[in-house]
């Protein structure tokens, strides 16, 4: 039997099902938007290139890949303590995103069909990737010995309300972070095949050109709406959605940090590389990058970082609540503040740095 001290305990819907994380700031949202002004959008000045990605879309490269092959099964009781805690909040996370993403791709395509069918198809065919990946991460949960309730979730979950324009910046980072997330990690295992512990990340390679394509139709339908780029408001933007993108990650995986461990990965090394990558990439289409290579930028969120640390154990306390938000309100001020500096941190002017007009 397993020592029930090395296997931690779950919180169940039902046997076998997990209770969702409880909602945070950190953790993944589910989003709707204005359907209507999505509708209204023009896309011809862009439509050769989102013709030539539905193409892709359909040709749905990895329609075998999501099978489970024969390493799957074995008992994970070996994977224990803290790590296997760390290893299902992972496949969680990881599902809940890609379900989020299904969910608000599929309502999009629904609604679009008879009024911009090359998007609506694109969506549809979006929703369709996400669905597998949230279904492949939710039958890993089972090999840990539980599941979510994708319908629960469905209902149960607060929905953020972004404008079009902010669903691009967002899903477009999403999905473009998530390519390097995966492909990191793809290539440390596939040089270190000894810390792969799990035969999930084997899929990775395959799994982020996913991330990568839905990006690259989030960026051409940004190039048809010039104004979600070109004025001083959505120089403004983009720095707050690159911001709060790299944050979220950055704070969510140092307090992870065992979970990297586990693979042989150092967090922030990590995390660092897969921001610069991101940082780059986003230059493409994006008017700034963030000054992500100012030692100041880390030295602020690991400021958070401790904050958070501190937080933890305010909450922990058997304090009366009372007595908690008194030590909380500084600790949370010092976090707005960091984030503030960030903000107003001096961006890289991407036309500056090429010499010309994007």
């Amino acid at each position: 039997m397993v020592d029930s001290l090395k296997k931690p305990s779950f919180e169940e819907l039902r046997p076998g099902i997990k209770v969702p994380a409880k909602e945070t700031i950190l953790t993944p949202r589910f989003y709707t938007t204005d359907f209507d002004e999505m509708a209204r959008m023009d896309i011809s000045p862009n439509e050769d290139e989102l013709q030539a990605i539905l193409e892709e879309f359909r040709t749905d490269y990895n329609r075998h890949h999501f099978v489970r092959d024969a390493e799957f099964e074995q008992s994970w009781d070996h994977i224990d303590g803290e790590t296997r805690r760390l290893f299902v909040e992972f496949l969680e996370r990881s599902c809940t995103a890609e379900f989020s993403g299904f969910l608000l791709y599929k309502e999009l395509g629904r609604r679009l069909k008879d009024k911009s069918p090359v998007l609506a198809e694109c969506f549809n065919l979006m929703s369709r990737d996400e669905a597998r990946h949230a279904g492949f991460l939710n039958k890993a949960l089972s090999d840990f010995n539980l599941s979510l309730d994708l319908g629960f979730l469905t209902k149960s979950r607060k929905y953020t309300f972004f404008k079009p324009k902010f669903i691009f910046y967002a899903t477009y980072l999403s999905e473009k972070i998530g390519y390097w997330r995966y492909i990191t990690i793809y290539r440390h295992l596939e040089a270190h095949p000894e810390d792969r512990v799990y035969p999930i990340f084997r899929f990775f390679e395959n799994w982020c050109q996913d991330e990568n394509r839905h990006g690259d139709f989030f960026d051409a339908v940004m190039r048809a709406q010039p104004e979600t780029l070109n004025d001083w408001k959505a120089k403004l933007w983009c720095r707050f959605f690159l911001l709060s993108v790299f944050a979220t990650m950055y704070l969510n995986d140092i307090q992870r940090a065992d979970f990297y461990a586990a693979i042989g990965l150092n967090a922030r090394d990590y995390d660092i590389y897969v921001i610069e990558k991101t940082n780059e990439t986003a230059g493409r289409v994006f008017p700034v990058m963030l000054d992500v290579n100012n030692p100041e930028f880390y030295e602020r969120l690991d400021v958070c970082i401790q904050n958070n640390a501190k937080l933890t154990e305010i909450v922990n306390s058997k304090q009366p609540k009372f007595l908690q938000l008194l030590r909380k309100l500084p600790l949370y001020i010092s976090n707005g503040w960091q984030f503030l500096r960030l903000y107003l941190m001096k961006p890289i002017d991407v036309m500056s740095l090429q010499g010309t007009v994007k």
